[in-house]
């Protein structure tokens, strides 16, 4: 299956196919249904310096062809992400898996960052900038260039593993965050995280979350992420990691096309726990169908 292997900020993965942070766990809950070593790698569920709870519930809400969800970041904290749940992942994963990153404040990322680079089984860093900046009026650290790559700047220093910077797509301009990030010495730019969405309940016409908005996140917001995927893979020089609402092989080819080195499928993993496996089986018979002898080549194909 070499036809199907790429190089993302330096390691070779097998196939492209990342399940996204937030829809697989620490891996070893799939692991139970089929060998997760089928995957290119995954990242794992967002972690922060402390624990967290999450947001009170209910936290999801449905969409047409959709989904809302306000989770709320919920996760043990880095401590025992390290001691609990990475050891019990390599029970089950012998490929480097993906660290998934969040923080309320510059100094909140850069700790963690620390702690989860010097874990073997850590590849790369994925730093998700969509948190609220407790020090900047509770704005999203991922809605400003400076912002961005102050972030970007504070977690090199103390990283010697592959930053790949996770961007929101709920901004005016996401060309100009990914430059200052590039500029900042990320390694990869990964997008589109969720779009910020929100439902009512007309009987009682109150807000469905608990949280009143949530990410948005299923197949109606492909579009949009294979158009934000296209625009920053043009403006950098780092590898694009595409993700939302790829739920197919096909959606899989047309993120590659636009950009992306690698893709990540999220919501999809909530519909089908299989998703991620049974699109790595399709991609070569959906690779034969379009006359693409390997992947390498289509990336930021489109014409």
């Amino acid at each position: 299956m070499g036809r199907l292997k790429v190089n993302l900020c330096g390691i070779e993965l097998s196939n492209p196919v990342i399940p996204a942070s937030g829809t697989f766990g620490f891996g070893y809950e799939f692991a139970e249904l089929y060998d997760i070593n089928e995957l290119g790698t995954f990242s794992f569920k967002g972690t922060t310096k402390d624990p967290r709870f999450g947001n009170p519930t209910p936290r999801i809400a449905e969409c047409y062809s959709g989904m809302i969800n306000a989770v709320g970041l919920q996760n043990p904290g880095v401590e025992k992400v390290i001691s609990e749940e990475l050891p019990k992942l390599k029970a089950c994963f012998n490929k480097p898996v993906m660290a998934n990153v969040s923080g309320f404040s510059i100094e909140d990322y850069a700790y963690t960052c620390e702690k989860l680079d010097k874990e073997e089984q850590v590849g790369w860093l994925e730093v998700n900038v969509s948190c609220p900046n407790v020090h900047g009026g509770g704005m999203s650290f991922g809605t400003s260039p400076e912002a961005a790559a102050e972030v970007t700047k504070a977690v090199k220093k103390v990283t010697t593993k592959p930053v790949i910077i996770k961007l929101s797509p709920n901004v005016t301009d996401i060309v100009s965050i990914a430059k200052a990030c590039e500029e900042a010495g990320a390694d990869g730019i990964s997008l589109i995280n969720t779009l910020l969405g929100m439902r009512i309940n007309l009987k009682t016409r109150q807000t469905i979350i608990a949280n009143k908005m949530g990410g948005f996140s299923g197949p109606a917001i492909f579009p949009v992420a294979v158009r934000m995927v296209y625009q920053v893979a043009k403006a950098v020089n780092i590898p694009v990691v595409g993700m939302g609402g790829v739920s197919t092989a096909e959606d899989v080819i047309e993120m590659m096309l636009a950009g992306a080195t690698a893709v990540e499928i999220g919501a999809a993993n909530l519909v089908n726990p299989y998703v991620c496996r049974d699109i790595i089986r399709d991609l070569p018979g959906v690779m034969d169908k379009y006359k693409i002898k390997n992947l390498n080549e289509i990336i930021g194909g489109v014409k």
